[in-house]
């Protein structure tokens, strides 16, 4: 078994699960200037790089209770822009799941945990988003019941939110997908 698996830093389960390397960044911070959502971070991307890298079970601790994490959109504009293409989308992710499983997330983030549950949810059942499964399911975990829903009628007579959902062939393949993440 190599050093860094051994090393229980998050740092070391996100290479160990990911390959994404936090060693790698040198701190240019091109990932947190190009960053759309960056000034309502705690930790702009560069800063939760540099965090990771102290592999420091309280500046660990920090991030999975930190909103940075909830926050990151995954547009991938960081990653782009980075000249070690570390994948910052890739560990945002791996971070929000580790924060879930240590029940460690950001009270703050609630709505939007909520939502990134049911679109995990509505990708789960049908193999692909289903928006009318993914509202339901997001209204019913984060009562927000009547927000928007003057919108609906005129989004249902243009054909943007369908009934029924369009299932893939290979639901069962996605399903173990999600078994398997679920397991790591």
């Amino acid at each position: 078994m190599s050093a860094h698996i051994e090393n229980n830093s998050l740092s070391a389960k996100l290479h160990h699960a990911t390959e994404v390397k936090s060693a790698k960044c040198y701190q240019c911070g091109k990932c947190s200037a190009g960053c759309p959502v960056s000034n309502e971070m705690e930790y702009p991307p560069s800063v939760a790089m540099r965090l990771l890298q102290t592999e420091d079970p309280e500046n660990d601790k920090k991030l999975l209770k930190s909103q940075t994490i909830w926050l990151c959109v995954s547009c991938e504009m960081c990653l782009s822009r980075c000249p070690m293409e570390i994948d910052i989308p890739k560990a945002m992710d791996f971070m929000r799941q580790k924060s879930l499983a240590e029940g460690l997330s950001h009270p703050k983030s609630k709505n939007i945990i909520s939502f990134h549950k049911a679109f995990l949810d509505s990708i789960k059942f049908t193999g692909r988003l289903h928006e009318i499964s993914l509202v339901a399911d997001y209204k019913l975990r984060s009562w927000h019941l009547m927000q928007d829903v003057n919108m609906v009628p005129s989004m249902m007579t243009r054909g943007k939110l369908p009934i029924l959902p369009e299932m893939i062939k290979g639901r069962k393949q996605v399903a173990e997908f999600f078994k398997k993440t679920k397991k790591s």
